[in-house]
């Protein structure tokens, strides 16, 4: 080897030295080849509907994800994805998640969606590992969430919260500068209504009947007065209705003009839904309880939805909604991500929101609440947008130390 050369493979292996130390000081990595050394999933205390989940690779790089709406999935995390996993190079996303969705992972496990089943814990632990994968990802390329999913078609994200009545929505706009706000039939007083019908006891598969119809349109026409002609509202109906008392209540609400109506029927019928959408001028949305791009394919065949609303939190995961709203941009139908989760999610949800031309709004239901908050470091929108972090992955760190404090005995802490 000649003088000059071999001197300067010292100096390459001195920088690549000083390099991923520096990377690594500030949680990243710079290694080419990382190896998952165990996947552990956690529950907190309190009954709290959404739990966390974090990798850990053979170089003490890690990264966090967040599922929700589901019972088992941590247990089918720590007991088959993590063995199973093993030794995996975790930037390998896209094999890792093809091997979930096969028939049996490495070692002869039961894989976690047999051949793509949709929905239920297999699918929401697919989605928490999955966004932890993306977390662990960024932070060892030195770069943020966006980056790895094409990079930003916008730089801040729109963000919707959630209020019970005409006075809170006055309360939190001012506040918050927020750029919409979802109100529910069932937020606030939905018992009394109920109470109206034939059925006092059933508050799904409801006929309603004209007094439980002028609830809900008089619900509506408190906060548009409220918030003026130009604000955006959103309605939730939590899939409690029948096929011809939402097209009923769709006309009624006309006038009002609301971004949507959100499932005012159950999300699993899309020609029932596609007949409310052809006989109404509100839009309808949906989506939170649909699952992967398969799920969804019917419903923007027959043009069912105005509005789609993925959970990525449980609907396959960060790449998979990206799938989806790539798959509804084919039928010009705007995505609007459903987001009941913490900071740390939410974040993630902002970085791939951020990539996706067909974006309408994000939505933000823990904003102003505290038992979710206080999960990780400060996280703040500016005028009512979420701006996504620079830091590398999803850029929101959780407090190790308040949630080992809150996690559920039985499970070893994050």
């Amino acid at each position: 080897m000649k003088r000059r050369t071999f001197l300067g493979g010292l100096a390459a292996g001195a920088f690549y030295k000083d390099f991923l130390a520096a990377a690594r000081a500030q949680g990243t990595s710079a290694a080419p080849k990382l190896k998952i050394r165990e996947i552990r999933a956690v529950r907190l205390r309190n009954n709290l509907n959404n739990r966390f989940v974090r990798v850990y690779t053979d170089q003490g790089l890690t990264g966090t994800g967040e599922f929700m709406d589901t019972l088992g999935a941590e247990y089918i995390i720590n007991n088959s994805f993590s063995p199973g996993l093993t030794g995996r190079d975790p930037l390998d996303i896209e094999g890792i998640l093809f091997s979930l969705w096969q028939d049996r992972l490495p070692g002869g496990a039961p894989s976690a969606v047999f051949v793509r089943g949709a929905g239920g814990p297999f699918l929401t632990a697919v989605s928490g590992v999955e966004m932890a994968l993306w977390d662990l990802a960024g932070k060892a390329l030195g770069v943020p969430l966006y980056r790895l999913f094409g990079g930003r078609v916008r730089t801040r994200v729109p963000i919707y919260l959630h209020a019970v009545d005409a006075a809170e929505a006055v309360k939190l706009i001012a506040d918050t500068k927020v750029r919409g706000l979802k109100i529910g039939i069932d937020y606030k007083n939905w018992d009394a209504t109920i109470h109206k019908g034939t059925e006092p006891e059933r508050s799904y598969g409801v006929h309603l009947n004209n007094p439980q119809t002028d609830d809900i349109v008089a619900l509506v026409a408190s906060v548009r007065k409220a918030v003026g002609p130009d604000f955006t509202i959103l309605l939730e109906c939590h899939a409690r209705f029948d096929t011809e008392s939402a097209i009923q209540l769709c006309h009624l609400l006309e006038p009002y003009r609301l971004a949507w109506v959100e499932e005012p029927i159950p999300p699993d019928n899309p020609d029932a839904m596609a007949k409310i959408r052809s006989q109404t001028r509100v839009p309808i949305a949906a989506g939170e309880n649909i699952y992967t791009r398969y799920g969804f394919r019917p419903f923007l065949e027959k043009q069912a939805l105005s509005i789609i609303q993925p959970d990525m939190c449980k609907t396959g995961g960060l790449l998979e909604a990206r799938k989806i709203a790539s798959m509804a941009e084919t039928y010009y139908v705007p995505v609007a991500p459903h987001g009941v989760a913490s900071p740390l999610a939410t974040m993630a949800y902002a970085h791939v929101s951020s990539t996706i031309p067909n974006l309408f709004m994000l939505e933000w239901t823990h904003y102003t609440n505290k038992n979710m908050t206080s999960l990780t470091e400060p996280v703040a929108m500016q005028d009512g947008y979420l701006v996504p972090s620079e830091k590398p992955g999803i850029g929101v760190s959780i407090l190790d130390d308040v949630m080992k404090e809150r996690t559920e005995t039985g499970f070893t802490p994050l």
